[in-house]
């Protein structure tokens, strides 16, 4: 394979906050890596954002 970029969104919950009780129980990571044409061109990351928006 030889892509123009490649995207990654991954969201996470801490569990072991939820189940101690902790006060923010939905707590909430996210992280990210955008490379090639994800990172370089603005119209085509936007577009990959707008899709994660639901």
């Amino acid at each position: 394979l030889e892509p123009n970029g490649v995207a990654v969104v991954v969201e996470a919950k801490h569990l072991c906050m939820m189940m101690r009780g902790v006060e923010k129980q939905n707590s909430i990571m996210k992280t990210s890596c955008l490379l090639g044409a994800f990172k370089d061109d603005a119209r085509t990351r936007s577009e990959f954002l707008s899709l994660l928006k639901d």
